[in-house]
């Protein structure tokens, strides 16, 4: 089963013949562990590229850096395309394939995932810590992709920056915008 999927062992098993992964819901360490395991079965599977859908409203830091390196470890290309939204980190994955479109009705949000912190006055500092170096590893991801200065794509995550699948183009998170018949 796919992040986020309630159950659905044959649409699921179609897909994955059709080399279709997806990411719909919350991007948490479940979601990514299964993810990327579809991801590397279908790498391991043929030399063909392998689609990935992405509606997502993200999550943390580490389960997107965990698909998108094992996006960029793979010996085949991901086409990503958007369908629905892309928020926080999920639009990272988007901005992170090798091949990324959005449907024409596609939003993205760039933020920083919601984050706290409870402990001692030493934890707290060292998730801190942590957590920046996260966020910076992150920006960085994004700006390479984008090709955007890292400090106006941090500027545009500290603020939350709505995007439509046009504005998501004119950033750099997609390639296209999908139109009827076009895929």
């Amino acid at each position: 089963m796919s992040a986020g999927d309630g159950g659905m062992p044959f649409l699921e098993a179609h897909l994955l013949e059709q080399r279709v992964v997806r990411i719909w819901g919350p991007l948490d360490d479940s979601a990514a562990n299964q993810v990327c395991a579809e991801l590397m079965a279908l790498d391991a599977t043929g030399d063909s590229a392998v689609t990935l859908y992405v509606s997502s409203g993200g999550g943390p830091f580490e389960p997107a850096l965990a698909v998108i390196d094992t996006m960029d470890l793979l010996g085949v290309p991901v086409h990503v395309t958007c369908l629905g939204s892309a928020e926080g980190t999920a639009a990272g994955v988007v901005a992170a394939g090798a091949k990324r479109a959005a449907a024409p009705h596609a939003r993205f949000l760039l933020r920083q995932p919601d984050v706290a912190g409870t402990g001692p006055a030493a934890q707290i500092s060292a998730w801190a810590e942590h957590h920046q170096a996260q966020l910076d590893r992150f920006v960085e991801r994004l700006a390479a992709a984008t090709g955007r200065p890292a400090e106006h794509v941090e500027a545009d995550l500290t603020i939350g920056r709505w995007l439509s699948a046009s504005d998501a183009l004119a950033y750099g998170l997609v390639d296209y915008v999908l139109t009827p018949g076009r895929q």
